[in-house]
């Protein structure tokens, strides 16, 4: 990725976004030494204008910000950054520099789908959902029927976690057999949004 440091004085603007939830987390900035340590530690580091220095996030407070994705602007002027964070990015102690908590909402059903196509195409024998990958669609479809059933019991009950429980696990099961059909969630969300018009 070809970076102009040139055009803002050897600076780039570098947004930071949570990579599971996609919430922005704060905007700082980037000389070429502060972007190649980020790039060698995985950890975003920044230049301080006020300090003059680099400046590693979560040096002091242990809230680093772990690097997963690096994206760049169509003019490579401005760098996009998708993390984990460890704990609160603000230095006030709030989830994010603009105020706004960074809960898991349903952004990270499309980072789950992430996780389980990597599952897929990379298994490993500790993975569960590698092994449903390997038993087959037969296996996958029987576990989602299972899922649903299980759901439906209890729901006629009054017990909020078991029946939480057993929805978060028929909504998995339905992730990974849409990967296993090669169907993108994007293509379901597509035909409600038609039927919603």
């Amino acid at each position: 990725m070809k970076l102009d440091f040139e055009k803002q004085n050897g600076l780039i603007p570098a947004i930071v976004q949570d990579y599971r939830t996609q919430k922005v987390l704060m905007l700082g900035f980037m000389n070429e030494e502060a972007y190649k340590k980020t790039l060698d530690t995985k950890l975003a580091t920044f230049f301080s204008r006020s300090r003059n220095e680099l400046w590693t996030k979560g040096e002091t407070s242990g809230n680093y910000l772990h690097v997963k994705e690096i994206n760049v602007d169509c003019d490579h002027d401005t760098i996009l950054l998708k993390a984990n964070p460890a704990g609160p990015v603000c230095h006030t102690g709030k989830d994010t520099c603009f105020d706004e908590e960074n809960k898991v909402g349903a952004e990270f059903i499309e980072y789950l789908s992430k996780v389980i196509k990597d599952r897929k195409e990379n298994p490993t024998g500790e993975s569960y959902t590698s092994s449903l990958f390997e038993k087959g669609i037969n296996k996958i479809a029987q576990k989602v029927g299972e899922e649903a059933i299980e759901l439906v019991i209890e729901s006629k009950d009054n017990n909020k976690d078991l029946f939480l429980n057993e929805a978060a696990d028929l909504l998995f099961h339905y992730l990974v057999l849409l990967e296993a059909k090669g169907i993108d969630l994007s293509e379901v969300m597509g035909v409600l949004e038609s039927r919603h018009k």
